[in-house]
């Protein structure tokens, strides 16, 4: 014999399950401590900082051709 199921505990049920899969992948994906936001901040500052160090001065200056006409 099969065993009884209430379609409505069932339904709720897959929500339910369906509701912490997705919280476990936004935890993945937004759960960050002040201190890993900081440090990524920090880290980008330096890649730009770094960056805009590797510019030659003439280069930032001038303007295109294209500007002038």
């Amino acid at each position: 014999m099969s065993n009884i199921v209430n379609l409505r505990q069932a339904r709720k049920d897959k929500a339910r399950g369906d509701k912490q899969r997705e919280a476990e992948a936004n935890r993945a994906k937004f759960g960050r401590t002040k201190a890993q936001r900081q440090a990524d901040a920090e880290q980008a500052a330096r890649r730009a900082q770094l960056l805009d160090g590797a510019f030659r001065e003439d280069r930032r200056d001038a303007s295109s051709p294209e500007d002038e006409a």
